[in-house]
């Protein structure tokens, strides 16, 4: 990890994931501490359907959400291609068995589903002993990881996706964070981890300039940091990013930008956000966090739109930002300036955020590539690796291992 310990130590006990050994669990979407790191080491560079696989298990259904890691078990969010099941799946992380699947959810009339999406894409999040799983409007359920038992259950958050749920939930202490930003209703809810019942709930600002409700929705997971003493709940929008006391749900500052349908997930570090601004034009902001109202105009250090994301998160590594463009160029800048260091053309279509593990950056595609990258000032292609199916889902690291879910498939890659 580039990121000093106290700042990963202050993550860990803001989010209520417990001690956790360096590299050995996955507790939600983009890992550990949200961004995409992992402590793990011995992970392989070269790979294929033969070559350093430990173990391959089939998956049936259309997912796009990322396996979460805890201890010996994988869980995973899975659906049917019509949306009508939501269930999820329990995979012995040794053996690659599949251990349990449970329906969770019935649903009679699914919603409209895009192409790039599917109606389980949101990633859970798991601590010791529970694991919260939410197919977004269609519901949320908190399960004990022992017995497979449902805790509780909410399926009372309206919200019409219109192109399909997106957004991953957090753990924050007690609370558990979702966003709802669909084609009606635009809001941010914390629920008591405990109970399922609602703490606060906080309506999205309702001038987006338009009337038009595809333009309204995004898809992001929110990030809590804490500036001068006070925490802040993150939460990328549709036309804007926006700063919550994480404990209320008051609004501290936001910025506005004229971008909609943003699924990345925000990075910060050295009091300043980096995060992409979503559809129409990938654009990539970096922008000061100590603001109060609206900081458009004051607190925005740098903006990017050449070549950068709309759907995969960037990475910080070493004061160096690494973007990989939905059509396949990846870029990088420097952190302080956004400036461009070096721009290359990995080639394929991209939807998967990318990890940095054991000094390597991992790029997978929705063609089944996976470039592995050098980090640094110069760009530095270490392999090119390729599995059928292609990826949705972005990776999970643990271990020595990568966990990879295919379209059809979960795949622990390890040196053998």
């Amino acid at each position: 990890m580039r990121f000093s310990f106290s700042i990963f130590a202050v993550w860990v006990s803001l989010c209520g994931v417990g001690a956790l050994l360096a590299g050995e669990n996955w507790p939600a979407f983009r890992g550990p501490t949200g961004d995409g790191h992992s402590d793990a080491t011995g992970l392989p560079t070269t790979w294929s359907e033969t070559e350093n696989i430990a173990w391959k298990t089939p998956l049936q259904g259309r997912a796009w959400s990322s396996p979460v890691i805890w201890g010996s078990e994988i869980w995973l969010t899975n659906a049917t291609e019509d949306g009508k099941t939501l269930s999820a799946l329990v995979i012995d992380r040794d053996s690659g068995k599949l251990l349990h699947d449970l329906p969770i959810f019935s649903v009679e009339k699914s919603q409209v589903m895009h192409k790039f999406n599917s109606y389980a894409s949101p990633t859970p999040v798991i601590e010791a002993g529970r694991v919260y799983l939410s197919w977004g409007a269609y519901g949320v359920a908190c399960l004990d990881t022992a017995t497979q038992k449902t805790i509780w259950v909410r399926r009372d958050l309206p919200c019409e996706h219109f192109r399909g749920p997106g957004s991953s939930p957090i753990l924050h202490g007690n609370l558990l964070i979702q966003h709802y930003d669909g084609f009606d209703y635009q809001y941010v809810v914390a629920l008591d981890k405990r109970t399922g019942k609602t703490v606060w709930k906080t309506d999205r600002p309702t001038d987006f300039g338009t009337t038009d409700g595809d333009v309204k929705k995004a898809y992001a997971t929110p990030i809590v940091i804490s500036v001068n003493g006070r925490e802040q709940l993150i939460s990328p929008a549709s036309k804007g990013l926006f700063s919550y006391d994480v404990q209320t749900g008051a609004e501290i500052w936001r910025v506005t930008y004229p971008t909609f349908s943003s699924p990345t997930r925000p990075l910060f570090h050295d009091g300043m956000l980096i995060f992409s601004g979503g559809f129409s034009k990938g654009i990539l902001y970096a922008v000061r966090a100590d603001g109060q109202g609206d900081v458009t105009d004051t607190h925005v250090v740098w903006k990017e739109d050449k070549a950068m994301p709309s759907k995969p998160s960037p990475l910080l590594v070493d004061g160096l930002v690494y973007t990989i463009q939905d059509q396949g160029v990846a870029m990088c800048l420097e952190e302080k300036t956004g400036q461009q260091v070096w721009q290359a053309r990995l080639g394929g279509n991209y939807s998967a955020s990318p990890v940095y593990a054991d000094g390597k950056l991992y790029f997978l595609s929705e063609e089944g590539k996976t470039s592995v990258v050098a980090p640094g000032r110069e760009y530095r292609l270490l392999a090119e690796n390729s599995l059928p199916d292609g990826f949705m889902a972005s990776p999970a690291v643990a271990g020595k291992a990568l966990y990879l879910r295919t379209r059809t498939a979960l795949y622990r890659v390890e040196s053998r």
